[in-house]
């Protein structure tokens, strides 16, 4: 009987968590009908409270976490793939009920697996990872609310996070004037360097605003939630769009409907879990032609499979900038 290497995540009769590096055997494995070799994995923010228990993000025990992962199929029953295809997953629930990427072998549905681009290597599309790909939907999604680079700036919130470095480098390619938020101003430089054209304090708009501010962009990317996006959509300018896609401040928005009835800004919830394969691929394609690979490797810090926990413990703590890979 086989084993592999992986991270797995305990919890104890009295609900303490442990987090250790074991072997684990194949017939283990949860059901899938494609088993992957790992190739690579990156450090989301959800990985890192999953494996520092800080929020409930594993809801089964016990749990190999990482919500995404590169890699080349070894055995299929899914029509869709054969042993040897080159594989993308980001999300549907692996790394929180199913076995995820920190491991040298997953099995998953085929379903939830993408055919990797080629002109994308499985280290840059984990560079990218969940992060880049909620990116690129938000990019979509502004785009199909009619927000181009002429109707003015796009604000991105969390600028040095996974999602807003990558949302930087995109729209400022795409021809888009950025403004980035950031809470380490000394930053500057670095998100100057993605293509941001202003960089403002997070303090700006974290605390509790008016119903309406001054208009000041066109539209927005935020990952941050409360009263970040509340003000961000306060400060939109006439029918813009604000697509949101993550709660690091907190789950809560305390707006009014006031930017909504009065200057027709409209709020786009993005969803990269459980998105449209169509979509996904879509994504993905738009990745490969409009990210510039340069820019994501300036971004992006390489460790190794026995650094993930650490890693894991440090984007909990705001101690990571831009994108974590790890080569498995």
């Amino acid at each position: 009987m086989s084993s592999f290497k992986a991270i797995l995540i305990s919890r104890d009769e009295e609900k303490k968590q442990s987090v250790e590096v074991s072997q684990v055997n194949e017939s283990d494995m949860m059901e899938g009908d494609v088993t992957v070799a790992v190739e690579a994995t990156t450090v989301n923010y959800k990985d890192g409270l999953a494996i520092t228990g800080k929020a409930p993000v594993v809801r089964k025990w016990p749990m190999i976490p990482g919500i995404d992962f590169a890699g080349k199929v070894i055995e299929s029953s899914n029509a869709n793939f054969a042993a040897g295809d080159d594989v993308i997953l980001n999300g549907f629930g692996v790394g929180e009920t199913h076995w995820g990427a920190y491991a040298e072998k997953a099995r998953v549905n085929g379903d939830w697996l993408i055919k990797r681009p080629q002109g994308i290597s499985a280290k840059q599309s984990m560079s990218i990872g969940t992060a880049g790909y909620t990116a690129m939907l938000c990019v979509m999604a502004l785009e199909r609310a009619g927000i181009s680079a002429d109707n003015g700036p796009i604000i991105v919130t969390g600028a040095n996070g996974g999602v807003g470095s990558v949302a930087i480098s995109l729209l400022s390619k795409l021809g888009y004037e950025v403004i980035a938020s950031t809470g380490r101003t000394d930053e500057a430089d670095f998100l100057k360097s993605l293509g941001a054209a202003d960089i403002i304090d997070r303090n700006e708009l974290s605390e509790a605003g008016g119903p309406l501010g001054k208009e000041r962009w066109a539209g927005g990317v935020d990952a941050v939630g409360s009263h970040t996006l509340a003000n961000v959509i306060a400060q939109t300018k006439y029918g813009g769009a604000v697509a949101a896609c993550g709660l690091a401040q907190g789950f809560d928005l305390p707006a009014t409907v006031m930017p909504f009835i009065l200057r027709g800004v409209s709020l786009l919830g993005v969803d990269s879990v459980m998105a449209k394969k169509s979509l996904r691929e879509e994504a993905w394609s738009r990745l490969e032609r409009d990210l510039d690979m340069a820019k994501l490797e300036s971004l992006t810090t390489e460790i190794g499979f026995d650094d993930l926990i650490g890693a894991a413990k440090d984007i909990v703590e705001g101690k990571i900038r831009g994108r974590v890979v790890a080569t498995i």
